[in-house]
Parts: C-alpha cells; structure tokens; sequence
C-alpha cells in the first residue's frame, strides 16, 4: 500500500465523523405545509376593451359594417360572400370627377393607348362621414367614363325616367348616377374580389366588394354628379 493511500484514510475518516455530527445537531425538522398557488395575490388583468354594438342589419338591409363584419368572420363568412345582398347606406365618396382627360368622351371611340383610367366606382358608408376604410367599394355599374358620359347626355335629355345601357356590361346605369351625400339602397353580389374588369381582378379581404345590380336614391345629394370638364343640367323642380 502507497504511502499517499495511507494517508487519505485517517483524513476521509474524520471528514465522515463530521458530518454525521453536524446532520444530529440541526433544530427540529420543518414540516411541509401546502398552500395553493398565489395565494393571497390577485391577478392583474387589462379592462375588458370597450367594443361599441353595431346592427348588423337595418330591417332586411346590411349595414355596410354588418356585411364586412360577417365577411371576417368564420361563422357568418358563408352568409355572405358571392351572396346577393341589400344595403341602406350613403354614398362617402366616388371617382368620377377624378376621371382622367383622356378617358372622358363619347361612347365608341376607344382611350388613348397609353391613357390609364380605373372603372368608374363609388364608396358607400353607413354615416356620409365614414372614412374610407370603413366603406364598401361599388362597382360593376359603368364599364368605362365613355359609358358614364354617354349616360349623362341621354339623363340630361330631361326625362324624368330616361335610362342607359352599358353597351359592354348590358346593365343600366344608375339615374341618378352616384353622387357624395345621397342615400341610397342598393343591391349586388358581394365578394372579396370584382372579377368583370378586363385590366385584371382587384381585391378587398377586409371589407370587400360589391358588384351593383340595382340602386334606388333615398335621399337626393347636393350636386349631380359628373365629369371633368361636362356640365350637367339641372332638372327643373316641379
């Protein structure tokens, strides 16, 4: 046996004995108490948000934030998409008078090659002051500003019920056309994308599209609507 092995064994000896001195001489053993978790503690949570309640429906009409909202939802998406459906609303806003030049002339005659002008197209909100992203964009009602200026000369005849085609979609361009501030009630299909538009489809996930198949004025707006550089005439008041 080494002389360094005989030395480990007293020194290991009294590293044992000192140990097992110190484990008898503690005080008396704590015993486990349970006590449930946090207790006495009160969770900190944020307020419940404050979510205003809107109308999904205003009679057997949607309301512009009932249709969007259905369209977000899982529950209700399948009540409404590619669905004819019926709105009240005002109309907030709309792209006629921002018609380029170019595109702003008789039916027949073909724009410019290089002239770009979107379809004629309107929002409709549920208050006249609704900001644009909370509106619904309309479509499907004129194909081109060439329509819309054929409509109005064939309105501004002075009949009262004069009506125009479109001679590219078939459908009757609404009389009086939309202007900002009118009330109106009106019926499409609506969906997320507007497919009739040769240039390519355009999208809305959020709050989707209408393409219009009908529209009645409820309430009249301040002016006509009309085109850049086409004066309207006035029907007479009886």
């Amino acid at each position: 046996m080494s002389l360094n092995f005989r030395r480990t064994i007293p020194l290991f000896t009294t590293l044992l004995a000192a140990c097992t001195t110190l484990a008898g001489c503690g005080g008396e053993e704590v015993k486990y108490q349970p006590r449930p978790p946090y207790a006495g503690q009160k969770a900190s949570l944020p307020p419940v948000p404050n979510v205003p309640k809107k109308p999904i429906k205003n009679g057997d009409a949607y309301t512009v934030w009932g249709a969007s909202y259905s369209l977000r939802s899982r529950v209700h998406r399948k009540e409404v998409v590619g669905k004819k459906l019926n709105f009240t609303a005002y109309i907030t806003k709309t792209n006629l008078g921002d018609a380029p030049a170019c595109a702003v002339h008789k039916g027949g005659k073909a724009d410019p090659e290089n002239c770009k002008a979107p379809i004629p197209a309107f929002w409709i909100g549920d208050s006249k002051d609704a900001p644009i992203e909370e509106c619904i964009k309309v479509m499907g009602f004129a194909s081109n500003f060439a329509q819309v200026w054929e409509a109005i000369n064939e309105f501004d005849k002075g009949k009262d019920d004069a009506e125009y085609n479109d001679t590219m979609w078939g459908g009757k361009v609404p009389n009086p056309l939309p202007a900002v501030g009118a009330k109106v009630s009106l019926s499409g299909i609506f969906a997320t994308t507007f497919t009739k538009s040769s240039t390519g489809a355009e999208a809305n996930p959020v709050m989707g599209l209408i393409t219009l198949e009908e529209m009645k004025e409820l309430e009249p707006a301040p002016e006509l609507a009309t085109l850049p550089g086409v004066k309207r005439k006035e029907k007479k008041k009886k």
